[in-house]
């Protein structure tokens, strides 16, 4: 196997912390940065980053303190946390850089284009709603998202969760993957590890633990100029129109949905969708095409489905 073709590891300095990113493909490419969430590492990414490398820099990170990184941030507000991922990235030598992220891996994405618009190519938010963006206040009232409050406690998801971990997170995968057996054993076993140690559960408890900063620096729109993309599974039963309009609303003005086939887990789900989804996205940050206000189901344009929430 050639050299570039090998899916290689680095272990990179961020101030006091220490970040581990996964990463193929020719860094002389423009870079993609993989974003994972709850509860998941930069593993959720495996099968597909080297089909994304045929022409980009793949690099999926592990998010501070979870899995191969090292060392608690200062703060877990998805702004803060997309300024250390973009440091690690660039001090890695990426260029021309899409951030792509999954659950709070999205709500990253969505504050590096906010937040550090200046410094990325484009961002794509998948399978999450952002925090203070419609249709934020919705999906938090629902009952079946009793997890977020939950989380948001301080110190009890860790004394209840510890030692859990795997059933735990089961429960969370079949609920939210519209074909659980795509997230095999392996690659669940892979998670639990991940969040084994006490500062990597309560890292990642700490995500939500933010949301209400997150939600109040969101909600006053701020003008987004880089080209952002909303990609959601249909089985998530959304309707992703929504999002997208609560994300321009939030000052989008080049913004796109599309709508794969799947659940949560999209890597995994619909591997082929995803990957044709994120290059594409990725030629149209480099073009500087326009977005457009429409939504694309199974490359087919697609007027507002029926109702629903996804986390």
């Amino acid at each position: 196997m050639p050299e570039q073709s090998r899916i290689r590891w680095t272990l990179v300095p961020v101030g006091s912390l220490q970040l581990g990113v996964h990463h193929v493909g020719n860094p002389k490419h423009p870079a993609l940065v993989l974003l994972h969430g709850w509860p998941h590492s930069s593993a959720l990414y495996s099968t597909v980053m080297q089909t994304l490398a045929s022409d980009r820099w793949v690099l999926a990170v592990d998010l501070p303190a979870v899995a191969s990184s090292r060392g608690a941030p200062s703060s877990a507000e998805k702004s803060v946390l997309a300024g250390l991922v973009l440091d690690a990235v660039e001090r890695c030598g990426a260029t021309s850089i899409v951030l792509a992220g999954l659950d709070v891996g999205g709500m990253i994405a969505f504050a590096a284009a906010r937040d550090h618009g200046e410094r990325i190519a484009g961002a794509a938010v998948i399978n999450t709603v952002v925090p203070g963006v419609v249709p934020w206040d919705a999906v938090i009232a629902t009952p079946a998202i009793w997890h977020f409050a939950f989380h948001a406690a301080p110190q009890l998801p860790e004394v209840l969760v510890h030692g859990h971990e795997a059933a735990y997170f089961d429960y969370f995968i079949n609920a939210l993957a519209c074909d659980p057996n795509k997230v095999d054993a392996e690659l669940r076993r892979a998670f639990v590890e991940a969040y084994a140690r006490p500062e990597a559960l309560r890292a990642g408890f700490d995500w939500y633990r933010a949301m209400a900063a997150d939600a109040q620096r969101n909600a006053t729109p701020r003008r987004i100029e880089v080209p952002m993309l909303y990609l959601g599974g249909a089985g998530g039963g959304s309707d992703v129109s929504e999002y997208v309009s609560g994300l321009r609303a939030a000052g989008a003005v080049d913004m796109q949905g599309e709508v794969i086939p799947g659940g949560e887990y999209s890597p995994l789900e619909a591997p082929a969708e995803f990957v044709s989804a994120l290059l594409r996205f990725c030629r149209r940050c480099e073009t500087g095409e326009r977005g457009r206000a429409v939504t694309v189901i199974a490359g087919y344009r697609s007027r507002a489905g029926r109702s629903g929430l996804r986390t």
